[in-house]
């Protein structure tokens, strides 16, 4: 315990306390050097705000560099400053190659503002989730069709970039899919991995249109590998078919005045206050795996398209 104690003192006593302090100022450098520490530390986050940080501090600390060379003339101030100012540098090229090498083309920079940048998304992960699909935009012209009822299979995941896409069934229309929407999520989200199936709907171009397409297979190796872009996508498609869904809800009558509600499948909402409610059915059909679109020809058929 003594030899602990005169270990601290003699750290805290080694040095004689200043008894006068020095008037004059430091030269310009040392105050620059300080106001180039005190803004770079007030950088955000993401690749950016690394470049703002490391290229601030390295000025920081090469201004502290050319104080102590000039002004205190002290070759270990000068050494470590120096040394400082050679690693803030060095992190400022890797950072910059990084940004360099996760450019993308225009679309797909556009389609990072507008859906995954607000979601918190890196560009390191964007730029997995890209290469997934090639870096690759398909143009699909108009009245050509993307998907035929029937006859194409289930085989991959796109989402639409621009123009809009018409959806019928049995050549009726259901809905329309517009751009940052994804053309086939009903069909992804009712095949399990090792399923296959073929597409119940037709999905015409009313425009032309550019998507981008992840191939299934691919597109589940990368969800193996990476938990949080499976959880990514699985929030992007959920929301994405609950548009799908309200999308068809006012398309779906009931008759006498009644529109069915698929937000709220067990209840009826009365278009007409004066007219009696009506039952629902008791026993719904089920839509078989596979076909998770149907023509809102009545309660049966919406009301199936929610039942677990």
């Amino acid at each position: 315990m003594g030899e602990n104690a005169s270990f601290w003192e003699s750290l805290i006593y080694a040095h004689p306390t200043c008894t006068t302090w020095k008037q004059e100022a430091e030269g310009s450098i040392y105050h620059l050097a300080s106001i180039f520490f005190v803004v770079g530390f007030m950088g955000g986050s993401g690749f950016f705000g690394l470049l703002y940080v490391f290229s601030l501090l390295g000025l920081g600390f090469l201004c502290s560099s050319v104080w102590a060379w000039l002004d205190v003339c002290a070759a270990d101030i000068f050494s470590w400053n120096f040394a400082l100012f050679a690693i803030c540098f060095v992190q400022f090229v890797y950072v910059t190659y990084q940004v360099r090498s996760v450019a993308f083309d225009r679309e797909f920079q556009e389609l990072y503002s507008a859906l995954f940048q607000p979601l918190g998304i890196s560009l390191t992960v964007y730029r997995k989730i890209v290469l997934c699909c090639d870096a690759e935009v398909v143009t699909l012209e108009k009245e050509h069709c993307y998907a035929m009822q029937g006859k194409t299979p289930i085989d991959k995941l796109s989402l639409l970039v621009s123009g809009r896409i018409r959806v019928t069934v049995d050549g009726e229309f259901l809905h329309y899919i517009f751009p940052l929407q994804f053309l086939d999520s009903p069909e992804w989200d009712s095949l399990r991995p090792t399923e296959e199936g073929i597409f119940q709907v037709t999905l015409t171009a009313e425009t032309d249109c550019r998507y981008v397409a992840w191939r299934r297979k691919k597109l589940y190796l990368l969800f193996a590998k990476h938990r949080f872009i499976s959880r990514l996508f699985s929030v992007l498609i959920g929301s994405d078919i609950a548009e799908k869904l309200y999308a068809l809800n006012d398309r779906v009558p009931v008759g006498q005045g009644f529109r069915y509600d698929i937000r709220l499948p067990n209840f009826y909402h009365v278009a007409l206050p004066e007219t009696p409610p009506v039952q629902p059915p008791q026993h719904p059909h089920r839509l078989q795996r596979g076909s998770p679109r149907r023509k809102p020809a009545g309660v049966t058929n919406c009301g199936s398209f929610l039942t677990p």
